[in-house]
């Protein structure tokens, strides 16, 4: 498939042209292109976790699909900060969310990582599975953000939450919360920690050693 590949501002610095197309086997997602786009260009890499990406003019997840003649941008963070929210099937960095949603204004940065448990109830975990609706799921994620910068004024937000099969140790979800004063950031932080769980189509299989439960239903 062909793509057109727009960059814009530092990527567009880092990848020595504004415009380009991009030739890619069917079918493929944001990532992949990310990756062949790196390939090509080495200087994007370091600026990749700072980007987003729109696909004909929506922001998408680095999980979601790209079609023939899609318009793509890579768009570094704006002026006033970024935001990101993604859903991703690849092992999580604090630093990414944190970067994010740092600024000269932003006085406070809170953040919380939630990791896999290896036990639940006094049952041992061999590992969780997790699934999502990815565009709806990203959605949801971005107006938690736009929620938590009406509610507390000069507050950011930026989470990324895995799916796939995690083990004991490793992180589920990073969340960054910034505002210019640390009580409006811990409120920010805790929010969205508590909305998440509420309102994002993202479930949660628990598989022990005896047996298996998706969170929310019971055994």
């Amino acid at each position: 498939m062909s793509l057109d590949v727009r960059y814009f501002a530092a990527a567009r610095e880092r990848a020595g042209c504004a415009r380009e197309s991009v030739e890619l086997p069917s079918p493929a997602t944001v990532s992949a292109l990310l990756e062949v786009l790196a390939a090509r260009h080495p200087g994007l890499q370091p600026l990749l976790r700072h980007l987003r990406v729109a696909v004909n003019h929506e922001f998408r997840a680095l999980a979601e699909p790209v079609a023939d003649g899609d318009e793509v941008a890579l768009i570094p963070p704006v002026a006033g900060g970024a935001s990101l929210f993604a859903v991703v099937e690849r092992p999580l960095e604090l630093a990414e969310v944190v970067a994010a949603v740092s600024g000269p204004g932003q006085g406070g940065v809170v953040t919380f990582s939630g990791a896999v448990r290896e036990q639940t109830k006094g049952r041992r975990v061999v590992r969780l599975e997790y699934e999502a609706y990815g565009e709806m799921a990203v959605k949801k994620l971005e107006q938690l953000g736009a929620r938590a910068a009406t509610q507390w004024p000069g507050a950011r937000l930026a989470i990324v939450h895995r799916t796939g099969t995690l083990v004991p140790g490793e992180l589920a979800v990073v969340i960054a919360a910034s505002a210019p004063h640390r009580a409006e950031a811990f409120a920010a932080c805790a929010f969205a920690i508590e909305e998440l769980k509420r309102d994002v189509p993202i479930w949660k299989r628990e598989v022990f050693e005896d047996g298996d439960v998706w969170v929310g239903l019971g055994p």
